[in-house]
């Protein structure tokens, strides 16, 4: 898809959200852009490191847990998730610095806060920047992404020790993708890019990340998803159960109620504690998905002892 040259909006509207008093906005299409100063480039969360070049996602996954930053920046979590972006222009100088003087050597996950290859990065051409400081630091990083975009970079990837990429293949149903994960490719079209990204170098692990309960977690289900990531030549794989905080949990209940009213109620009995589902659910569906792996001959990382190419077990994040 090719885009016009941005607009710049010197005025921004009376009364719009908070984030708009220190960035410039600029529209894209159908996608407006918000761009801020860069306070700190990396953050630390829940004892770990992370970047990300993007605030919102143009994918409009329903249950992103990144929806409630959103909100705290005066955005809608909502419809606006998807269609209002926060941009940080200046990520890679900002990081350059702080890999110099805070940066203890931890391993670093790159893309938490919205999909870094989503599509406001091919006008922004953000991640180059962010590779190659993260590769002259010698930083060991991982990239989450569902978008085919990062074979732009898989050349600078490969070059850089102890790099990996991480691509979200949660569910193998394409019915449930079309609602659940609106502007994310196929699953199909992600089991390619796996593919491609191994024959050019660069390790590729997959997150199972989020099984939804009740509806992607059926034995079948699993079975399918595992098979087919193994059959892809991923390097590992790794699940998550759904996730429900504050922005993230209205939204997904939401369509959960227009698309299986019937499961609401039980939703509510597993989330009764808060984000996290019962604790005796989570157990039974990640050692189901362990099994399955070892079944396929599939490394598997279990989420209490991340490895480099496991997801981070905390993913609230700071603001900007």
């Amino acid at each position: 898809m090719r885009w016009e040259a941005p607009a710049l909006l010197e005025e921004p509207p009376r009364g719009g959200p908070r984030i708009e008093r220190t960035a410039v906005r600029r529209v894209l299409g159908d996608l407006t852009c918000y761009e801020a100063p860069v306070r700190s480039a990396l953050e630390r969360s829940g004892g770990a490191w992370s970047l990300s070049p993007y605030r919102g996602c143009e994918l409009g996954c329903r249950y992103c847990a990144a929806r409630g930053a959103h909100r705290r920046l005066g955005l809608d979590a909502g419809a606006g998730f998807d269609s209002a972006v926060v941009v940080r222009p200046d990520i890679g100088r900002r990081l350059r610095a702080e890999l110099a003087s805070r940066w203890d050597g931890e391993h670093v996950s790159v893309g938490l806060g919205g999909d870094c290859y989503q599509r406001a990065e091919e006008v922004y051409r953000l991640m180059p920047q962010v590779v190659a400081a993260l590769r002259e630091a010698g930083a060991p990083f991982t990239v989450f992404t569902k978008s085919p975009l990062v074979l732009r970079d898989a050349d600078l990837l490969a070059g850089a020790p102890g790099a990996g990429v991480v691509v979200s293949i949660a569910f193998v149903d394409e019915q449930v993708r079309r609602w659940a994960e609106p502007g994310a490719p196929s699953a199909q079209k992600r089991l390619e890019l796996v593919a491609e990204l191994g024959e050019r170098g660069v390790a590729c692990g997959v997150a199972m990340a989020p099984v939804l309960p009740l509806v992607t977690d059926s034995a079948d289900q699993l079975a399918a998803t595992v098979r087919r990531v193994a059959g892809a030549g991923a390097v590992s794989v790794e699940p998550r159960v759904l996730r429900l905080p504050r922005g993230a949990r209205e939204w997904y209940l939401a369509w959960l109620g227009e698309r299986h009213p019937r499961l609401v109620e039980r939703y509510g009995e597993l989330y009764a504690q808060g984000a996290d589902a019962e604790e005796g659910y989570v157990r039974a569906v990640t050692a189901q998905v362990l099994q399955l792996a070892a079944r396929y001959g599939l490394g598997a990382e279990r989420p209490e002892q991340p490895l480099p190419l496991a997801l981070p077990g905390h993913r609230q994040l700071p603001l900007l």
